[in-house]
C-alpha cells in the first residue's frame, strides 16, 4: 500500500511540475495569452459582460475566418487600438456594400458602445468556454516572481520526495543486510 501511495505522489508531483513548466513556457512564448488547440485564451479584465462571464475569468475565442459572418447576438473580441481588446455582444449589424461593421454592447452595460466595430478589427468569436478566476493565476504565472515560484517550488518538492524515497530504500536495504 505504501509503495502505491509513494508512486502516486511521485507521479502527481511530476505532472504538476510538467504542467506548470508548460504553462509558463506557452505563456512566455505566445507573448501574451496562451493558445490551446487553435483557440486563444483571453483574460476578462472588466465586468461589462457579467453574468455571461465574470471579471478574472478566462474565455476561449476562435480567431480567424470571415470576419463579416457574425450576426446579432454573437459575442466577438475586437481591437480598439494596438493594445486594447474588448469582448462584447453584437446588438446590430451594419452593412454598406462590402463593408460590414457591428454595433456592440456589454451584457452588463446600459448602452451600446459609442463606435461601431469594423469587421477588420474583429479578432475572433467567443465560443462559450469560460474558466472562472483563472485569469488571476495566469497573470501571476506571467510575472517573473510567479514563473520562478511555479517552476522552483514543485521541483523542490519533487527533489525532496526523491531524497526521502532514496533514503527509505537505503534503510530497507541496510536492515535486510543486517538480518542476513
Amino acid at each position: 500500500m505504501k509503495k502505491w501511495i509513494s508512486t502516486i505522489v511521485t507521479w502527481i508531483l511530476a505532472i504538476i511540475l510538467i504542467v506548470t513548466a508548460a504553462a509558463v513556457i506557452i505563456s512566455k512564448a505566445s507573448g501574451g495569452e496562451p493558445k490551446l488547440f487553435g483557440l486563444e485564451l483571453k483574460g476578462v479584465l472588466s465586468g461589462s459582460m457579467e453574468p455571461t462571464f465574470m471579471t478574472g475569468s478566462i474565455i476561449a475565442i476562435k480567431p480567424g475566418g470571415d470576419m463579416t459572418r457574425f450576426q446579432k447576438g454573437d459575442v466577438i473580441t475586437f481591437k480598439v487600438d494596438d493594445k486594447t481588446l474588448i469582448t462584447h455582444r453584437i446588438v446590430d449589424v451594419l452593412k454598406n456594400g462590402k463593408n460590414v461593421s457591428y454595433v456592440t454592447k456589454g451584457d452588463n452595460n446600459a448602452k451600446p458602445d459609442p463606435t461601431p466595430v469594423l469587421s477588420e478589427n474583429v479578432v475572433g468569436e467567443y465560443i462559450g468556454i469560460t474558466i472562472p478566476n483563472l485569469s488571476y493565476l495566469l497573470d501571476f504565472i506571467r510575472s517573473k516572481a510567479g514563473a520562478v515560484i511555479l517552476m522552483i517550488v514543485p521541483g523542490i518538492f519533487l527533489l525532496g520526495y526523491s531524497v526521502l524515497s532514496i533514503r527509505k530504500a537505503i534503510n530497507q536495504l541496510e536492515s535486510k543486510t543486517a538480518n542476513q
